[in-house]
């Protein structure tokens, strides 16, 4: 099809546009050859006529379709040009949010200047093993390939990150190193990645600076070669730098800077110390090198005057060159004296000669330039030497991280060297690139035609040839009088005219233009030369080396006497890597002339050299591109965007792609593509002839296609023109479809409704019909009743109007009334008003006119008063004024003096008066005194009748007093009686009513209790609801913790069994003919072997084996993490059960005081007993053990080695001796810890104590029943799991002591917690203390109460309900009183007493319940060991030894059983152990035993043997057989441990073993489904629940092995069968790819299919189900199984932008619906396996809703509430159409779901974590099955055991 063709109407193009570089537009009608226009209608709505170029008539380019935009890769567009590739960029990068995108091998990454969160440890698992095309592109698919292939090929590998300053280059280098150290699985040497990273600083410090594009621009170069071993992890790391920018030291361009560090060395001046460079460089070296740089800033001061026009002069004691000299310590005269002259050497002479000032000037700034180089170089090295690793290197994978295409608007020396540069590496890319394309196509064996690709070799030429650029420039630099003048006249005269890519500009004779690869770029040659001879004078470095400071002379040592990293290589590193990493310095032998070679020659060489390595190895390559220059956050300039593409290769990428075939296809997504454009007769069963058919048919010109061995290969275009087909297609079926359709639907509609029509005519005509005789009968009664009707309406409706009329008139009188009375109304106001207001206008007219009057008045009468005041004063001066005073005074006299005449005259009648009143006075007086004579007379006679009278008055006045006595005390003692009785009335009223108050208020109280009590019991439901699903959250994570613990200690268990094996191999190289002793039996010991006398026959020869040279060290840094996590989990646990300490107290409390002191000190004396024969024993073991392996180290090793007096046999000697020391000493604090922690149980928790077999038991049950001391738990499991047997001790010592120091780490930790279990036995002796004082005080109330109610009992019933009553209302008064006084002024205190006080009651009733229920346990308990010791009486009688027999008579009636009543236990020999574990555990087949034997058989005959050995009571046999059972089900499991079925096999039997010893352990908890025959049948000497724990762990390890067994099954089927396949065939059409091609969706095969996980996940459950695994078990196993397919889906749904359409949710919701089914039918609905996938099932609810309007973002929102925020955007940012017919997702409506899901607090985490385990629970089952009836098959080979 002619291109031509495609230019119809409605067709879109690109063309060019000033602004946005392309402009889309649509064709307004079809294109014809010959036209000269093209009518266009813009985006914008504007109608453009565009001209085509006369001469190249060439057409605009095509616009690809909608459902191209947004590719992966680049390669995939079926129009390959530049306005495709920038607008894919844009699309992804604004619309999508990705800034990675690829372009055929080529990564192109878009710096975003934002941080986003897409670089986590989670999305680097997920791209760990993918391959390249699965994933959405990104910086660790890049890293992954580079890995795997490394791998793969056993080939080194590069990737080359190239770009503008500030695109991102050092990021991307970073995140791709981080990705090694995190994938390569070296976790002791992961801390490489961080040196290099931590190198960064100190880097960009001495070499990055701000440029005009960059405020942190490198001005170097670096390429750094991670190296890894034979295992591919990373050992070390080696730097080489590139052309170091050491002019801007002494020069730097308008707004631009020199290099960071001197600025900081400023800004830190006034520090006293410095504290930045910290790696690979001691302290002592860091403020030498502050010196050096603060040396170069002093330098740079020193200045020189003229003294003529050769010579110049330094002023005299400079201030900046003493500076300069005191730090870098050299001589201040001679360095004076060099900057001014120069030493000239001939054949016979030398001469010194003066410098001119500029020379001076120039060689000033040449010396510091140079001091800087060397200084860098130096710290390059120092770097180089903290990554360097001394392990052989195997291979390695370099990261380039150098400067991209550089142009300025004055490019200098510089910018040569850079786009020198980038001209090598972009021929080295497209020679990749073209290799890759011709190897693609003799792959498929296709017609090679030779593709024409730019090849830059000329430019090359230009440049490093012989006469080149560079070649003119040194030789230039030779001349004695060389000029850059002279030298660009030479460069005129050479390539002028001669080469096209050499041009001269017009208007300067000292520039020259040369045409790069990317662009034109004009060079100034000033600066040119002397930038190229870098001359330093050899007098000045003379002077330098000679400097006291001795670090100074270190930076200018020779070569071959520098001690450098980067020039030692290992013998593994491929030869072209054995390099130096400065190709700046030269051969060894040089030194003398480094300075003399020019910077140019020094560059080349070192360039070539890199071109040498990067040919060696796969190149990868990442281009940055750099969006705007503002820093702006994902904001495009698509001009920025377009130069970068052009100088960074991507559009050569794209043209030699489009050159080709670019478009490729496999036959069978081609078929599924494009199976709508075949006729059902086109289709044959060879897919790859019905291709080539159908395209033969579809495309006539064949040179636009080519047919592969596998693949079609299409010019561009084509992919598009078949799309256009489809799409046609597929419209014309559409709309055949609608059409039919519609018809269809409108027929049927039609013949619906004609029919509903016939009969509604046919019931509407009868009824009208019926209707009509009806209306014919009523025609005349109606017009008789219309008559009156209508009569009566007019007259009801005359009277309505006329009252209507009337009411209207009133309201309309009253109305028009009420306004007329407003109206008089408010005129009257308005009168008042303007009365009241023209009052007071008037008063206050009036007052302002009085005032001004009354101020006249005053104003005139003050002046009257000022003239009479003038007057007075004038007249007093006069003799009048005298005058009238003196007339005035004797006037006054005058009138004083008649007064004085009228008091006296006064005075005078008054005298005669009072003497007329003396007078009558006298007379008077003479009258009495006869009177008083007679009437003496008459007294002296009435005397003697007196007396007589007075005696009998006293007689009279006693009487009279008495009776008044007397009456007074009668009225008295009435007044008494009266009142007494009113007081006892009142007394007796009072204390009614108060007893009727405290009735009522106990009555409230009551009332008030029991609704307290409901509610308070309401609460504590709800709470106790809550706290238990709380502490079931906290429990599982606890569980959780725990189970990571051990798996994160197996692990290090099985890698110290690696390593320990490793070494075994690499030292004792076994002679001919002698087999090995395997050693894995002992290895595989853990922390559940107690004892060192356990598996003694594997043990020997395990020990005797040991290394005597080299031994393994510990792997440290997991042992610390182990060390850590356990920390974190004690710190957390004891958070946790905090709570549980205030609900345990009281019981834990009472129980403690009842139990008795001399039991317990009893129970510890005998445990203290056990434990020192116990440790005299293992002591005893141990020195034997040692004695052994001493011995066999001295036969079986070399003599030479394991002579006695050779190092390593002394080394190994001393170190046992101290571990065998230490041991003893860790044993003894070990005993004192756990009887502490044995008296601190008692104390707490004490119960009776069981028969033990070990006091390690006790300990751990006792602890672990100890809910409220989580620290002791984890404290007595820390003391286990370090009590292991010396040999491993011996394994995990080294030389450099770091095991010593973790292990007196773990001994001050003992130690601690040694302290902490007194201080909380201190703590819980004080709070014991004082609750027996309080039930001390109740005890006394309580007796106090009961003597009481005897002494009721005793008094009749009357009297003892008056006096109970009395009492109680006495005490509740009491209390009343007591309490009121107490919290008189805070009546909330005493309200929430009397709640403190009735919830102190209720928790003792509840105690005193929980107590008899104890009580009521114990005597049950008591009953059963009763029972039992009758039992065991009779079972002594029955086993009584012959010499018994012999003193005693046999009685037949004392046989218990019959002679074939088995008791359910097997008898084995002690010597026949390892034959019964051999036979029944290691060499057992699963398969065998699933199929015809009972399910858990073996795990039966275990406990059969275990119940004989306790039936024995032999504690050793016990213990060696439980022992050997599980080191051997580990050794099993290590040996087949990736077979699913023996992994669930014993697990099941593990599950089962553990269910037995608990079901017939005899406790109550166990025994409640028991038969009465299985209670017998219970173990009778030993309690093994801390073997029971031992068998949980391992039972634990066993599961989250059998999950990464299942989880490598499933992995590799997850992804193509959950997304890739299409389970419905048809929805999800192929998108055409690029060169990274995808794993097909078509179920080619091979291919996983959906079906393939549900057969798979039916194999897992009907092997678990064979095995007898328990069904809670398999229901958890299910639920890990679907979240790990519901993780791993999600994942990498969110990583794959090609999977988030609608048709791929369809096909995810049908997927999981058949996982659904699957639950149904296997019962498993209820296992909590659906709910793991519902984030899934709401991701694929989201491809497929709609999403445009806010009601569509709010049900998103509550729709996905099991998707974090981060995963709701990411999908709809992903969302990419199939079809035409679907639209994207709009930003706005993206932005909407953030702001509306901004509150909601989740997850940042983008991806979930498929590695996660749910923590496994095992609920105990028990087992119906007899013991006795369990017969032994002769198949297991167990013969040598018979059943008891």
């Amino acid at each position: 099809m002619a291109a031509s063709e495609l230019y119809t109407k409605f067709a879109r193009v690109w063309i060019p546009d000033p602004e946005e570089v392309w402009k889309s537009a649509e064709l307004i009608k079809d294109y014809k050859p010959g036209d000269k226009v093209l009518l266009l209608h813009l985006e914008e709505g504007k109608d453009l006529e565009y001209r085509l170029d006369p001469k190249t008539k060439e057409l605009p380019h095509l616009r690809n379709p909608d459902i191209l935009v947004g590719e992966n890769d680049l390669t995939a567009l079926s129009y390959l040009h530049e306005p495709a590739v920038l607008h894919n960029l844009r699309v992804r990068f604004i619309d999508s949010k990705l800034i990675y995108t690829y372009c055929g091998i080529v990564l192109v990454a878009i710096n975003p200047y934002e941080q986003l969160p897409i670089y986590g440890e989670d999305i680097i698992n997920a791209y760990s093993g993918q391959n390249m095309g699965d994933m959405d592109p990104h910086i660790f698919a890049v890293a992954e390939e580079a890995y795997k292939q490394m791998a793969r090929d056993e080939r080194n590998q590069s990737i080359i990150v190239s770009g503008e300053s500030g695109a991102g280059k050092t990021v991307s280098a970073k995140y791709a190193m981080r990705y090694f150290a995190t994938v390569s699985g070296s976790a002791s040497e992961a801390n490489v990645e961080e040196k290099v990273l931590a190198s960064n600083p100190i880097m960009e410090s001495i070499g990055n600076a701000k440029t005009t594009r960059n405020d942190n621009s490198s001005r170097f170069g670096k390429y750094i070669e991670i190296g890894f071993d034979k295992r591919y992890r990373i050992i070390g790391a080696n730097m080489r730098t590139y052309l170091l920018e050491k002019s801007r030291v002494v020069f730097q361009a308008e707004e631009e800077r020199n290099y960071h560090i001197f600025y900081q060395l400023c800004a830190s001046a006034k520090l006293p110390e410095f504290k930045m460079l910290r790696l690979g460089i001691s302290e002592s070296y860091q403020m030498g090198i502050f010196r050096i740089l603060a040396g170069i800033l002093h330098l740079g001061n020193v200045g020189f005057t003229f003294r003529d026009s050769d010579s110049c002069t330094i002023p005299p004691k400079h201030e900046p060159l003493s500076i300069f000299c005191d730090l870098m310590g050299v001589d201040y005269e001679e360095m004076c004296h060099w900057l001014c002259h120069r030493k000239l050497a001939t054949a016979t002479e030398t001469y010194i000669k003066p410098i001119s000032k500029l020379q001076a000037t120039n060689a000033r700034d040449a010396l510091a330039k140079h001091i800087y180089a060397k200084l860098f170089n130096w710290i390059v090295d120092h770097v180089n030497q903290a990554l360097h690793s001394a392990v052989k290197q195997h291979s390695f994978i370099g990261v380039l991280d150098i400067y991209g295409f550089e142009t300025f608007e004055i490019n200098s020396f510089e910018q040569f060297c850079i786009n020198y540069a980038n001209e090598k590496l972009q021929q080295q890319f497209n020679m990749h690139v073209f290799k890759l394309e011709q190897e693609e196509y003799m792959k498929e064996q296709i017609p090679w035609t030779l593709i024409d690709f730019y090849d830059n070799q000329p430019c090359i030429n230009l440049i490093e040839s012989k006469l080149g650029i560079l070649d003119l420039l040194d030789e230039e630099c030779k001349m004695p009088k060389g000029t850059d003048d002279t030298w660009a006249q030479k460069l005129y005269n050479t390539h002028l005219n001669k080469c096209v890519l050499f041009e001269k500009p017009r208007l300067s004779n000292t520039a020259f233009i040369i045409q790069h690869f990317a662009d034109k770029v004009e060079y100034q040659c000033e600066g040119f030369l002397e930038k190229n001879k870098d001359t330093v004078f050899e007098e000045q470095i003379r002077v330098l080396k000679s400097s006291k400071f001795k670090m100074l002379p270190e930076l200018f040592q020779d070569d071959e006497k520098t001690i450098s990293p980067t020039s030692a290589t290992s013998s593994g590193r491929t030869p072209l890597t054995r390099t130096p990493a400065k190709p700046t310095k030269g051969r060894p032998g040089q030194a003398a002339k480094e300075h003399k070679k020019t910077v140019g020659h020094q560059f080349r060489n070192s360039l070539h050299l890199l071109m040498e390595t990067l040919n060696a190895t796969t190149p990868h390559y990442v281009r940055c591109i750099k969006p705007n220059d503002f820093k702006l956050p994902f904001t495009f300039d698509e001009k920025r965007a377009v130069q970068q593409l052009r100088a960074c290769g991507v559009l050569e990428t794209i043209r030699i792609s489009a050159a080709g075939f670019p478009s490729r296809w496999t036959y069978q997504e081609f078929f599924s593509r494009y199976r709508v454009l075949m006729k059902q007769k086109d289709v044959l069963s060879d897919r790859k002839q019905t291709c080539k058919n159908v395209l033969e048919k579809l495309i006539v010109d064949k040179d636009k296609y080519q047919f592969g061995k596998t693949k079609i290969f299409f010019r561009a275009g084509q992919v598009a023109y078949l799309e256009k087909l489809r799409a046609d297609k597929l419209r014309a079926a559409c709309i055949r479809i609608q059409k039919t359709i519609r018809g269809w639907l409108l027929r049927k509609k039609y013949l619906r409704l004609r029919k509903a029509a016939i009969t509604v005519q046919r019931y509407v005509r009868g009824y009208q019909a019926r209707c009509y005789a009806k209306f014919l009968r009523r025609t005349k009664a109606a017009t008789i009743i219309q008559k009156y009707w209508r009569m009566y309406v007019v007259r009801r409706r005359y009277k309505i109007r006329r009252a209507a009329t009337i009411v209207l008139q009133s309201y309309l009188r009253g109305y028009l009334a009420r306004n007329r009375y407003r109206k008089i109304l408010r005129e009257h106001k308005a009168v008042i008003i303007q009365k009241w207001v023209r009052g007071w206008l008037a008063r206050a007219h009036y007052k302002r006119s009085m005032q001004a009057i009354i101020y006249l008045q005053c104003c005139f009468r003050r002046m009257m008063a000022k003239r009479e005041l003038k007057k007075l004063k004038i007249e007093a001066r006069s003799v009048e004024r005298y005058k009238k005073l003196h007339i005035g005074m004797e006037n006054k006299i005058m009138q004083l003096q008649r007064k004085v005449d009228e008091q006296n005259k006064d005075y005078k009648c008054l005298m005669e008066k009072l003497t007329n009143l003396e007078g009558i006075y006298n007379s008077e007086t003479e009258k009495l005194r006869s009177d008083v004579e007679r009437l003496q007379l008459s007294e002296e006679e009435a005397k003697v009748a007196t007396g007589r009278i007075l005696s009998l008055q006293e007689e009279i006045a006693k009487l009279r007093k008495d009776l008044e006595q007397t009456q007074s005390e009668k009225k008295f003692i009435e007044e008494h009686a009266d009142r007494y009785k009113q007081e006892t009335e009142q007394l007796v009223s009072n204390l009614k009513e108060e007893n009727n108050l405290l009735k009522q208020e106990k009555e409230t109280l009551n009332h008030l209790i029991v609704e307290q009590a409901k509610e308070m019991t309401e609460t504590m439901e709800k709470k106790l609801i809550e706290e238990t699903k709380q502490l079931e959250l906290d429990l599982n994570d606890e569980r959780l913790r725990y189970q990571n613990l051990l798996n994160e200690f197996s692990r290090l268990e099985e890698r110290y069994d690696d390593l320990k094996e490793e070494m075994t191999l690499m030292v004792n190289v076994p002679k001919p003919g002698h087999k090995r002793t395997d050693s894995t039996h002992s290895s595989n010991e853990s922390e559940y072997t107690f004892s060192s006398e356990i598996a003694e026959t594997e043990d020997i020869p395990s020990r005797t084996e040991e290394p005597s040279e080299k031994k393994v060290p510990l792997d440290m840094s997991l042992f610390l993490k182990l060390q850590k996590r356990v920390t974190e989990l004690e710190q957390e646990k004891q958070v946790m059960q905090d709570e549980l300490d205030r609900k345990e107290e009281q019981v834990l409390r009472s129980k403690a005081k009842e139990e008795e002191r001399p039991q317990i000190r009893g129970a510890e004396l005998e445990y203290e007993s056990l434990k020192r024969q116990e440790l005299e024993s293992e002591n005893k073991k141990l020195k034997n053990e040692l004695n052994e392996l001493r011995k066999a180290l001295s036969e079986k090793s070399a003599p030479e080695v394991t002579a006695p007096g050779a190092p390593a046999y002394r080394v190994l000697m001393d170190q046992l001796t101290s571990v065998s020391e230490e041991l003893d000493v860790r044993k003894e604090e070990v005993l004192i810890l756990r009887s502490q922690l044995v008296s601190q149980k008692e104390a707490i928790q004490p119960k009776d104590d069981k028969n033990t077999m070990t006091d390690s038991t006790i300990l751990l049950e006792d602890v672990q029943k100890m809910k409220d001391k989580g620290e002791i738990a984890q404290a007595y499991i820390g003391l286990k799991e370090t009590n292991r047997s010396s040999a491993m001790d011996c394994h995990e010592l080294n030389e450099d002591g770091e095991l010593w120091l973790v292990y007196e780490g773990l001994k001050q930790a003992n130690r601690l917690l040694e302290s902490q279990l007194q201080s909380q036995k201190r703590s819980h002796e004080n709070e014991a203390e004082a609750l027996r004082g309080e039930i001390q005080s109740l005890k006394e109330e309580n007796n106090r109460q009961q003597q009481l109610l005897a002494q009721n009992l005793q008094l009749p019933p009357e009297a003892r309900i008056e006096a109970s009553l009395q009492h109680e209302i006495t005490r509740l008064t009491n209390e009343n009183l007591y309490f009121e006084e107490l919290y008189a002024d805070d009546p909330k205190k005493y309200q929430s007493y009397r709640i403190s006080l009735y919830k102190r009651m209720i928790d003792l009733m509840e105690q005193l319940e929980k107590q008899d229920k104890t009580v009521r346990k114990l005597k049950k308990q008591l009953k059963v060991f009763a029972k039992k010791i009758g039992e065991l009486e009779v079972g002594q009688m029955e086993n009584i030894s012959p010499g018994q027999i012999i003193d005693e008579p046999i009685r037949p009636v004392n046989i218990p059983r019959k002679e074939k009543d088995f008791q359910g236990m097997l008898e084995y020999k002690k010597d026949d152990e390892q034959k019964l574990v051999k036979n029944l555990i290691l060499e057992l087949k699963p398969r065998g035993v699933a199929v015809n034997l009972i399910p858990g058989l073996p795990a039966y005959i275990l406990f059969m043997c275990v119940r004989h050995a306790d039936y024995l009571n032999d504690d050793q046999k016990v213990r060696s057989l439980l022992t050997s059972t599980i080191n051997s089900i580990k050794k099993v499991l290590k040996k087949r441990g990736d077979d699913f079925e023996t992994v669930s096999f014993w697990l099941s039997n593990t599950c089962r073993f553990l269910h037995c010893l608990k079901q017939y352990s005899g406790e109550e908890g166990f025994m409640k489904h028991n038969t009465s025959r299985q209670n017998e049948h219970c173990l009778t000497n030993f309690d093994l629940a801390e073997y029971r724990q031992v068998l949980s762990d391992l039972a634990i390890q066993i599961y989250q092995q059998l999950v990464r067994v299942l989880e490598n099954i499933l992995q590799p089927m997850i992804v193509s069968g959950m997304l890739e396949h299409e389970t419905i065939q048809g929805v999800s059409g192929v998108k055409p790819t690029g060169l990274r091609k995808r794993t097909s969706s078509i179920a080619d095969e091979g291919t996983y299919t959906l079906d393939s996980i549900l057969r798979q996940l039916n194999s897992f459950h009907s092997v678990m189900c064979q095995h007898g695994m328990d069904p809670e078990l398999i229901k958890q196993v299910v639920k890990q199984m679907f979240y790990i397919v519901g993780a791993i889906t999600l994942n990498n749904l969110l990583l794959r932008k090609d999977m988030c359409s609608w048709s791929k949710g369809m096909q995810i919701r049908y997927n999981v619906s058949q996982l659904e089914e699957w639950l149904r039918d296997k019962n498993l609905m209820n296992s909590g396996a659906k709910e793991t996938l519902e984030p899934l099932i709401q991701a694929a609810q989201l491809l497929q809703v709609k999403k445009k309007t806010d009601e569509d973002a709010e049900a998103i929102c509550s729709m996905c509430n099991a998707l974090t925020t981060a995963q709701i955007v990411k999908v709809l940012n992903l969302y990419t159409p199939v079809n035409e017919f679907e639209e994207r997702v709009s930003v706005s409506f993206i932005r909407t779901i953030q702001m509306r899901l901004r509150d909601r607090k989740d997850s940042p985490q983008l991806l979930m974590d498929a590695k996660h385990i749910f923590p496994v629970t095992f609920p105990f089952n028990p087992s119906s099955l007899a013991l006795e009836t369990i017969q032994i098959p002769a198949s297991l080979g167990l013969g040598f055991i018979s059943r008891v």
